[in-house]
């Protein structure tokens, strides 16, 4: 029977070969893009799970309350590693890292062995202590983990840059300098595995030991300077929601408590009332920490179920093509179900000849979309920044794609089974099918379904490349443009001020200035807690950025000084000067704030100059306060290039760069492009709205095409009554038109509000955002419209040049 089936399926399938087509490419399209966003969820879903402790894992995260904002944060100060295992028996282990770049060697160095003079620029350090590597249990190659990092100076690295520095050789005990400091080497304490991708700390291919570090004097039982992310172990069979109410308790009110009221804090006990601890776990930091501000690039959970959704979506289009085409051919198959209830078949075997029929589509539709996300996927790791793979070797991947094939066939196939068995033999014999089988309000309410998922996602994508395209243009209050960042010039020394005065002397160089601090990621950032002097027991302090810029910083960038001075080295007080932005201003509310001294608890700075705000984080957040105070921190040169002769201006700024560090090839990246980089994410989930919007349509138009041809094939007669009649093509042409573009109207008319609903959510993470302007739904609209009309116009005109002769003859 199940052979009798099969062969049955596979007649109708070479019957009707333009049908077949659609519905098997439609449906290999749908599973393609399911396949690649399912490679996708499974490398999100699978992050840090290879610890051999996962489920006992945990990093400490503070959640503040502040005037409705909820914000988390993961730094907390030196003392708090210590407390977690004295004071809490629950936790089996304690250990903190130091990641951020504005303390000590973490972030990005230049790099060399103790016995060579050339520098490698390097990125993945951070500071660790010998917990976390006994909390993590990273495999070793080189080196005993548990004595790693106990000894002062020493460092674990990966197995990838022990290949690179030491092929072939044993590299414990090897020395290595860091930015040249030969005063302070670091001993090769161990060698570890490269830490996975599927780890949110893969990024770290240097551990550098915290054991003996003290980054300034009394820094490692300051509650104040909040610099460690923090992580436990606890003991098997823990209470995690008990756990973390009494740390609440025990670690505020015991230890932050009494530090704020000492400080002088204003409303200290309301403050820490706002304040609670949260253990996330391990496994949880990849999806869940898009809300939670801790310096690492991640994914969001959000994404991956709304990729999950679309890549659903899709393939229901592809399902809702095979309903569509099974139920408007209905008419060529009822004679074949009347005639075999007559001659004795049962529904039921009707039913499984039609599901067996779907299942041989859908096992076809299989293959090849196996074979498109294959090829595919080249290009889906470039836009989606991910280096997926086809898990060929994997012993489930054949079981899991043939349960789905059957599953997939079944469901698709589930209605015209039941619907085509159900014709009764005696309406099918007198033809009344046929004429019904015209219209259908079942199929135009799939094909609203179909074009109304295609509109919203057209509509989002437009949103999308609107916001990229007003970030990236909108006047961010510095100079972009034009602009080239050289670092590693640190290993300069003494010598960098020099350095800059060359560079100014170069004839296509407009200006130059030392700062790390630049207005964009990645560079260095510091905070304080700034006071009006006199008042730090009174008010509350205010929360921003402490810069250290040269005297060209502001020309160089191009910022603007809307009151007040520059710095200038001829002024011997200038030293303890500070230049503050507007925000701060309206902040400390100074009223003509030059002149005027601000405090950070530490000493008194004097207002020299206000700076007009400019953005110098992401335009996802608001401009927060910021104080410039005069110095070097020599790390970064910025060169502002005249005119547009870039090449030339490289060149010789190369040239000189040679005759200062000969040993280091020099490093440059240019401002313009760093800033676009920030929201690489924004362009990425723009690309791939893109082109899931580019695929649906695809999709929904082979069925439109179908649809158009059946129509016209079923309403030959019609139409060569029409032509005999009078009826010009454009008459015919638009007449087998006008439905189809009903049914696109309805379904922009109910993709409209969805759209915007979802668009409007998605914007809330930008405090800079383009308004969601009526013209993104019109034009959304019309290029649905046209796309349906140009799909079916081909069906539509070929039936109006038909001869009226070959479709009036039987008549």
């Amino acid at each position: 029977m199940i052979r009798n089936y099969l062969k049955i399926a596979l007649r109708q399938l070479r019957k009707q070969k333009m049908y077949a087509a659609i519905k098997i490419g439609g449906f290999a399209m749908g599973i393609a893009a399911c396949i690649l966003i399912g490679l996708y969820i499974r490398e999100e879903t699978s992050f840090d799970r290879s610890y051999p402790d996962t489920n006992r894992i945990f990093r400490i995260i503070g959640e503040f309350h502040n005037n409705g904002k909820v914000e988390k944060e993961t730094a907390w100060p030196a003392p708090m590693g210590k407390v977690l295992k004295s004071d809490f028996p629950e936790v089996e282990l304690s250990g903190h890292m130091m990641p951020f770049s504005s303390i000590g060697h973490a972030g990005s160095d230049e790099l060399r062995r103790a016995d060579k003079m050339q520098n490698t620029y390097e990125e993945g350090f951070t500071y660790a202590d010998q917990e976390m590597l006994d909390i993590l249990k990273l495999p070793m190659v080189y080196g005993r983990r548990e004595l790693a990092l106990k000894e002062p100076h020493t460092m674990v690295i990966s197995k990838s840059k022990a290949d690179k520095y030491f092929p072939g050789e044993n590299p414990i005990g090897k020395v290595m300098y860091l930015d040249n400091d030969k005063a302070h080497p670091y001993r090769i304490g161990g060698v570890m595995q490269d830490i996975p991708v599927t780890s949110h700390l893969h990024s770290y291919n240097f551990l550098l030991t915290l054991t003996g570090m003290e980054f300034w004097k009394g820094e490692q039982n300051n509650w104040d300077a909040f610099n460690y992310p923090d992580y436990i172990m606890v003991r098997p069979g823990v209470n995690i929601a008990l756990l973390e109410k009494k740390m609440d308790q025990a670690i505020l009110r015991n230890y932050y408590l009494p530090v704020m009221q000492k400080d002088g804090v204003k409303d200290a006990e309301k403050l820490i009332a706002n304040f609670s601890i949260h253990l996330q776990a391990i496994s949880d930091i990849n999806l869940h920490s898009y809300d939670i501000d801790d310096g690492l690039s991640h994914g969001d959970i959000r994404f991956v179920w709304l990729f999950a959704a679309v890549a659903g979506f899709i393939l229901i289009i592809a399902c809702i093509n095979f309903i569509n085409l099974s139920t408007a051919k209905s008419a060529n198959r009822a004679k074949e179900v009347g005639l075999r209830k007559v001659v004795g078949s049962l529904r039921g075997s009707l039913i499984n000849q039609f599901l067996a029929e779907s299942t041989v589509y859908s096992i076809f539709s299989f293959v090849f979309g196996v074979i498109l996300a294959w090829l595919l996927l080249p290009y889906f790791n470039s836009i989606a920044s991910k280096s997926l793979i086809m898990p060929w070797g994997e012993w489930w991947v054949v079981p899991v794609l043939l349960v789905a094939a059957l599953i997939v066939g079944i469901v698709a196939g589930l209605y015209p089974a039941f619907y085509l068995s159900g014709f009764k033999p005696a309406q099918v014999l007198k033809g009344s099918i046929s004429a019904g089988s015209k219209s259908s309000a079942l199929r135009n309410g799939l094909v609203v379904f179909q074009f109304a998922t295609s509109i919203i996602l057209i509509i989002s994508t437009v949103v999308i490349y609107n916001e990229m395209h007003y970030i990236l243009n909108r006047k961010a209050g510095f100079d972009k443009d034009q602009m080239m960042v050289i670092h590693g010039t640190n290993t300069l020394d003494n010598n960098i001020k020099q350095f800059k005065n060359e560079l100014q002397k170069i004839s296509t160089v407009k200006s130059a200035s030392i700062s790390d601090y630049l207005p964009i990621n990645s560079t260095k950032r510091d905070n304080e807690t700034f006071h009006n002097p006199g008042k730090e027991r009174m008010e509350a302090g205010v929360n921003g950025q402490w810069w250290r810029i040269d005297d060209t910083y502001l020309k160089t960038l191009g910022m603007k000084l809307v009151a007040g001075r520059n710095f200038s080295y001829d002024i011997a007080s200038d030293s303890a000067a500070v230049i503050v932005n507007q925000t701060m201003v309206k902040r400390l509310n100074l009223k003509d704030p030059v002149g005027k001294q601000i405090t950070d608890g530490v000493g008194t700075f004097r207002i020299v100059g206000v700076v007009e705000d400019f953005n110098f984080e992401s335009m996802r957040a608001a401009i927060d306060p910021l104080v410039m105070h005069f110095g070097i921190s020599p790390s970064i040169v910025t060169v502002k290039v005249k005119g547009a002769d870039m090449k030339s201006t490289v060149e010789n700024v190369t040239n000189l760069w040679r005759k200062y560090s000969p040993d280091q090839p020099i490093r440059y990246t240019f401002l313009d492009e760093q800033f676009a980089n920030m929201y690489a994410d924004v362009q990425r989930t723009g690309s791939i709205f893109t082109s899931f919007a580019v695929l649906a349509i695809i999709i929904a138009c082979l069925g439109l095409f179908a649809l158009s041809a059946f129509m016209a094939e079923q309403r030959s007669k019609e139409i060569g009554i029409r032509k005999v009649l009078g009826a010009t093509i454009t008459n015919i042409t638009t007449l087998l038109s006008l439905d189809f573009v009903k049914l696109v109207t309805i379904a922009i008319v109910i993709a409209s509000p969805i759209a915007w609903w979802a668009m409007t959510k998605w914007l809330q993470d930008f405090a800079y955002k383009v308004p969601i302007s009526w013209w993104i739904f019109a034009l959304s609209g019309i290029i649905a419209i046209m796309i349906a009309l140009f799909t079916v116009s081909f069906q539509s005109i070929k039936a109006a040049l038909m001869n009226p002769v070959k479709s009036l003859r039987s008549e």
